[in-house]
């Protein structure tokens, strides 16, 4: 006996419904595909200059001959420069109920033909801080009275040369800064001889021969005379300096040894020393200096194993000892590593690592330790080095993306388990079917 068509027809119907409901929970399960963000142009941002003072009912004007100089130099005065600076020549005025003069100047950009005439400067000898940005003007002669009266004075790849005499007419600066600017001078302490004001001194990049100065002022707290021809040896009075936050004497030609009062320097959290012919060991008595945050010995002739005590550094940041002659066991664990931004020890062809304590995939540019704390293999050379940095590293999440992969390529597709759904109800059908037919009989 065969079965009526209206149940074939209702089981050819539930068949179809199970199907197309297995189909749309797949696609309502899969992820939708994120949109890419169209990030509409930022607006630049509005020059808002500051000033000690705004402008009121009763605010005075500028000083009528300052007016003439600030013209003198391309300065528009159409509107009070005391109130509304030009955005590319700040200037900053002082609080006086009667005439203002101007106590701060900053020139940038200049043109090619700008005149700093002597009249000009003298007529502005009530500044107390004068700047020069990218503004190649010729030499200039300044009045005795503007000399005295500066307390901060900067030049950026400016005025095209200067010389170390006329520098030291600044006697009453506490901030000196000159880089990218040449600077004619037999040694540094022609430049700071009379500067006992003195507090930050940056001139890098100047061309600057001669010696470092047996004596510097102990209230400095920044000292940046990188990238210059110096050379001699590191003076052990430059460990007076308690208050020196702040040293760079990179690229340079300083040999001998670093001072092993060192650690006198208390106060230091940036240390550069990298890029000269410095040799012996790093000091025992850094371990003294609490708040180092970044050390760069880097390219020199170093030499002695490399202290414990960096790791015992809590703020410690950066560190690069690359490509000295230092030589043993690498006394770092994994964890201090990690906690570094920059860790380099490349180019130290007789430093090894225990393998034991430090894993091979941290790429740290220095070969394992035998048993007798020797390298087991050369080291990787520069170049591969920095390959393996740029392609694996603890500190990416190359790592992170593996194995999400690795659990998508497992991980059974929603459609594979939609399709499987379908076949399973087709074939629960069909045996239902030759039982319902069975039973008709």
């Amino acid at each position: 006996m065969k079965p009526p068509l209206p149940p074939l027809f209702f089981l050819l119907f539930l068949l179809f419904t199970t199907v197309t409901s297995a189909a749309t929970t797949v696609n309502a399960t899969k992820p939708a595909t994120p949109k890419t963000p169209t990030l509409s142009p930022t607006p630049p941002p509005t020059y808002s200059p500051t000033s000690p003072t705004t402008k009121g009912p009763t605010s005075s004007p500028l000083d009528p001959k300052q007016i003439e100089a600030l013209q003198s130099l391309d300065i528009p005065t159409t509107r009070d420069p005391c109130v509304q600076p030009s955005p590319h020549n700040a200037t900053v005025c002082d609080n006086s109920k009667t005439v203002r003069h101007l106590i701060s100047l900053h020139l940038s950009n200049c043109s090619s033909d700008l005149s700093l005439s002597f009249n000009a400067l003298k007529s502005l000898s009530s500044l107390r801080s004068l700047s020069f940005t990218n503004c190649h003007a010729s030499p200039i002669r300044f009045p005795s009275d503007l000399s005295l009266s500066l307390t901060s004075f900067s030049c950026i790849q400016s005025l095209r040369r200067l010389s170390g005499v006329w520098l030291s007419r600044f006697v009453n600066l506490t901030d000196l800064t000159v880089s990218g600017t040449p600077v004619s001078a037999r040694g540094v302490y022609v430049i700071l001889g009379n500067m006992h004001k003195l507090k930050t001194l940056t001139i890098s990049h100047a061309n600057l021969t001669g010696f470092l100065p047996r004596h510097l002022h102990l209230n400095l707290t920044h000292v940046d005379l990188s990238d210059n021809k110096l050379k001699g040896k590191i003076p052990t009075s430059l460990t007076l300096l308690e208050d020196l936050e702040f040293l760079n004497l990179s690229s340079n030609g300083l040999n001998g040894e670093i001072p092993t009062e060192f650690g006198d320097l208390i106060s230091l959290r940036n240390l550069s020393l990298a890029s000269n012919s410095l040799s012996g060991s790093i000091p025992d008595s850094m371990s003294t200096i609490p708040g180092l945050v970044h050390v760069d010995l880097s390219n020199n002739h170093l030499n002695g194993t490399v202290p414990k005590f960096l790791s015992e550094l809590k703020g410690l940041k950066v560190l690069n000892l690359e490509n000295n002659g230092l030589h043993g066991v690498l006394p770092f664990n994994a964890s201090f590593i990690k906690r570094l931004a920059v860790f380099k020890v490349g180019g130290n062809d007789n430093l090894c690592y225990n393998h034991s304590v430090l894993p091979s995939k941290l790429k740290l540019g220095v070969a394992r330790c035998d048993k007798h704390g020797l390298p087991m293999s050369p080291p990787p050379s520069k170049e591969s080095s920095a390959d393996s940095e740029s392609d694996s590293s603890d500190y990416s999440d190359d790592a992170a993306d593996d194995t999400t992969n690795k659990e998508k390529h497992h991980r059974p597709s929603k459609v594979v388990i939609g399709f499987a759904i379908g076949i399973s109800s087709i074939v629960f059908l069909i045996i239902f079917l030759i039982l319902l037919a069975k039973w008709c009989r």
